[in-house]
């Protein structure tokens, strides 16, 4: 059957009025047919971008590694509840370790062939020796080639100490020991001695008692195998009488030290020949140090009685002041030496002892206690350079200078600390922002030994540091974990926690499961 619609536009059979109708309309539809002929042909239609959206949709989720499982299939249970706790606190604790490790730089050190070709090393010292006086203290240095360098005096300075080991006066940079002047035309003691012994020995049993029974004593302690003493000795007994003919209210003494060990030892004498001056049996400091000749011995007697008598005829007030500047400090032996010293690059040694050009040192009193405040091998420490040791390892500073602020005392004569060095070239690769270029930091780390040596009866004791350099060389470097690393090992963790424990999940979800009846 037919729509009526249908019917109305001529499709499908009809009466027979239709039939007429449709013959009478033949013409008009064969005119339709013309006019749709001579019409232009039109574009065909097209679909909407909508209609397209479900067809591309569809492509893209064949490709679904993480397919949904509808909300209304899923059960929350108690025990994944706890285990995604967990889960979470895991991941978040390998996060935090990750990223201090990424933060963080791991060193690398590697042992090669030492390539410095520098011909010279730098030592940087500073070392108080707490019982020589700076005018003793000199600084040698010896190595395998021969080199043997006396009394150093360039770019090391000296200081005076107190006898809290606290500086107490610059004695200046450490200078060549000024040259004495002797007297030669004197007799021999044996042809001066003819009409009197003028300089009077004394000995332990009358020294005290004769020197505080004088107003001024002026002593000569000497040793009879002293060479300088020696030539001093015809000098010294001219000396004595010419204060007696010029009437001198002062006596001139000698004593020997050999034969009196004990008094010398008591009074400290740590040189032959040491001239001192007493004044009612107390020692006035410093010893005399000037030439020695009977012109300057008698100058320095003059200028010493006309300032003491200046002083007892000041006002009574400013008396004590005066004496208390003058007189009342002793002078303590401790002296602080500073400076650096360029050697060789080859094995040898640097040593601290008591000598002078114009003394015999007293082996015996001889004490070479001494306190390293600090000592380093390679360049000045500067402002840029100390910037680059603050970015070095917290332990370099114990293996740059291990012997720093150790103090070395003996307590037996004849007996010194030796100090042995082990020198490594150590070259550092620090860099100086996060992922900036890498500088490269030469220092030189030590491994040090040290020992109380035994010295022979008439030899002076000595602080020796002896050095040997490594021919092998330490590289050592910093390096931080790239991003990728990072970012792959958080992918790692994250990955991993989560499939591990879901794991976990399932098997406590198999066993708690309840059993059906």
């Amino acid at each position: 059957m037919v729509p009526e619609h249908a019917r109305k536009n001529g499709y499908g059979p009809g009466t027979d009025e239709d039939a007429g109708s449709a013959a009478s309309r033949e013409p008009s539809l064969a005119l339709l047919t013309n006019k749709a002929h001579d019409a232009p042909r039109r574009a065909p239609l097209s679909l909407p971008s909508s209609a397209m959206a479900p067809v591309s949709s569809r492509g893209i989720k064949s490709f679904d590694f993480y397919r949904k499982v509808p909300l209304d299939l899923t059960e929350a249970t108690w025990h994944g509840g706890l285990v995604s706790i967990l889960a979470i606190l895991f991941m978040l604790s390998l996060f935090v370790v990750e990223l201090s490790s990424f933060i963080a730089s791991t060193t690398h050190s590697t042992v090669v062939v030492d390539f410095n070709r520098d011909q010279q090393i730098r030592i940087n010292f500073n070392i108080t020796m707490l019982d020589v006086p700076c005018e003793f203290a000199t600084v040698d240095v010896l190595d395998v080639l021969g080199t043997n360098q006396q009394n150093v005096t360039k770019n090391i300075e000296k200081w005076n100490l107190d006898q809290n080991a606290q500086r107490r006066m610059f004695q200046g940079r450490n200078r060549e020991q000024r040259d004495l002047v002797h007297d030669d035309h004197h007799p021999a003691l044996d042809l001066a001695h003819q009409d009197g012994e003028h300089a009077l020995p004394l000995g332990k049993e009358d020294f005290a008692g004769f020197v505080a029974g004088q107003e001024y004593v002026f002593a000569n302690f000497y040793a009879p195998w002293c060479v300088w003493c020696q030539r001093l000795a015809p000098t010294w007994e001219a000396f004595a009488e010419a204060l007696e003919r010029q009437q001198f209210n002062i006596k001139v003494v000698k004593i020997d030290c050999v034969e009196h060990r004990d008094l010398c030892a008591e009074s400290v004498i740590r040189a032959f020949p040491t001239l001192r001056l007493y004044k009612a049996g107390k020692a006035i400091s410093p010893d005399y140090r000037e030439d020695r000749t009977v012109e300057a011995l008698t100058s320095y007697i003059e200028r010493t009685l006309d300032l003491h008598a200046k002083v007892a005829s000041s006002a009574p007030e400013h008396r004590e002041k005066i004496e208390r500047t003058l007189f009342a400090e002793a002078e303590h032996p401790g002296c602080l030496l500073s400076g650096f010293l360029l050697v060789n690059r080859v094995p040898g040694n640097f040593h601290i002892e008591a000598r002078s050009k114009y003394h015999n040192l007293n082996p015996t009193l001889t004490n070479v206690s001494h306190v390293v405040h600090d000592l380093t091998f390679g360049p000045p420490v500067t402002r840029e350079y100390r910037e680059k040791l603050a970015l070095l390892p917290k332990g370099f500073q114990q293996t740059r200078s291990p012997l720093a602020d150790q103090v070395y005392v003996v307590s037996k004569v004849h007996h010194a600390f030796h100090h042995y060095l082990k020198v490594v070239s150590t070259h550092y690769e620090v860099s100086r922002t996060f992922g900036g270029q890498k500088s490269t930091v030469l220092q030189y780390q030590m491994v040090a030994n040290s020992q109380v040596m035994h010295y022979q009866d008439d030899e002076v004791p000595e602080a020796k540091f002896s050095y040997d350099i490594s021919p092998l060389a330490t590289v050592i470097s910093s390096k931080k974990r790239a991003w990728y690393e990072f970012l792959t090992s958080l992918m790692a963790i994250i990955g991993g926690t989560f499939t591990v424990l879901g794991l976990l999940d399932h098997m406590l979800g198999k066993v708690l499961k309840p059993k059906k009846m």
